[in-house]
């Protein structure tokens, strides 16, 4: 087995876009305009194929979905973590390669999301596939099933809640600041963004807000990872 695998990642240049969207809940208002420098995020999130390698490497204990049969492709995105988990798996990349690696900020996440497009609920526009109906007995599909978008970012709408770096606060939007926002200081559930393989409607909008308290574990729940670009 290697040591690590890194995953691709993509420059997502700086630059202001709307955050936010009426057309949801109201933790998504107002829409704003937001600042984000550039930054660089994994092309697809953490899957059990590279987690694997992380545990066995640091004897890091598994998610507790791990050897549930639905879940079980080397290719599917790994479902389980806590957020504590999250972060030590990009600590881990981090020492292992010597780069910044780290979970996106919220508004790196929805700014990854959009793909260059502004004012559209999907990474791709507007309107839902035919294929949009998922559901607690649906599949998880491998990563590549969604995407790209026009960032060249896979399943940022389909697949798995990934967690954020950020605390949560419904009315974050309402005070957060217009460069570089990265959530409150204190809080009590952290951000996820993201579709879910299990929900109903198993694409996410752009601007769709999740979120949990940071040591729970859903099966639904995942990441990927984000690095700092000087």
């Amino acid at each position: 087995m290697p040591a690590f695998i890194e995953s691709e990642a993509i420059h997502i240049p700086e630059g202001d876009f709307l955050m936010g969207s009426e057309n949801g809940t109201t933790n998504e208002t107002p829409i704003h305009r937001v600042w984000v420098d550039v930054f660089a995020i994994a092309k697809y999130p953490v899957t059990n194929r590279e987690y694997a390698i992380f545990m066995e490497v640091t004897g890091h204990p598994p998610p507790p979905f791990w050897n549930e049969p639905k879940f079980q492709h080397p290719d599917v995105p790994l479902v389980g973590p806590s957020w504590y988990d999250a972060v030590a798996y990009c600590k881990w990349l981090q020492d292992l390669t010597n780069k910044p690696y780290r979970l996106p900020t919220e508004a790196e996440r929805e700014k990854a999301s959009r793909g260059g497009l502004e004012g559209c609920d999907y990474p791709w526009g507007n309107g839902l596939p035919a294929d949009h109906i998922g559901g607690r007995d649906a599949p998880l599909q491998p990563i590549g099933t969604e995407g790209p978008n026009g960032y060249g970012l896979y399943n940022m709408s389909e697949g798995v809640h990934e967690w954020c770096a950020d605390w949560y606060d419904l009315a974050y939007y309402e005070f957060s600041p217009d460069r570089n926002p990265k959530g409150p200081e204190h809080g009590t559930r952290r951000v996820a963004r993201g579709g879910s393989w299990r929900h109903r409607v198993r694409f996410a909008r752009c601007a769709a807000r999740s979120s949990l308290t940071p040591e729970r574990q859903f099966s639904d729940f995942g990441f990927r990872c984000a690095m700092t670009v000087d």
